[in-house]
């Protein structure tokens, strides 16, 4: 768990911190390069209560190591990755 994390984690009551958790899984990283999806949460960050439309997030992907702008999308539970 990330600093920011622990932070949030610690200051919140735990249903809050639980369903900011589970809403943070479901917000995908998505490399530009190779496709790789990752969680927002597994990546160590935070999106709770977030809409959002195109975002993008300069990163490095764990899979193939190269720097990009990472698509950000919210997969609900359930979903299969495209």
């Amino acid at each position: 768990m990330s600093l920011i994390q622990r932070f949030f984690t610690f200051l919140m009551p735990r249903r809050w911190a639980e369903a900011m958790e589970a809403e943070s899984r479901e917000w995908m990283l998505i490399c530009p390069k190779c496709g790789h999806e990752r969680s927002v949460w597994d990546a160590g960050g935070v999106r709770w209560k977030a809409r959002s439309v195109g975002k993008r997030v300069l990163q490095r992907c764990v899979s193939c190591g190269e720097n990009g702008w990472a698509r950000l999308e919210r997969k609900p539970r359930g979903t299969k990755a495209t």
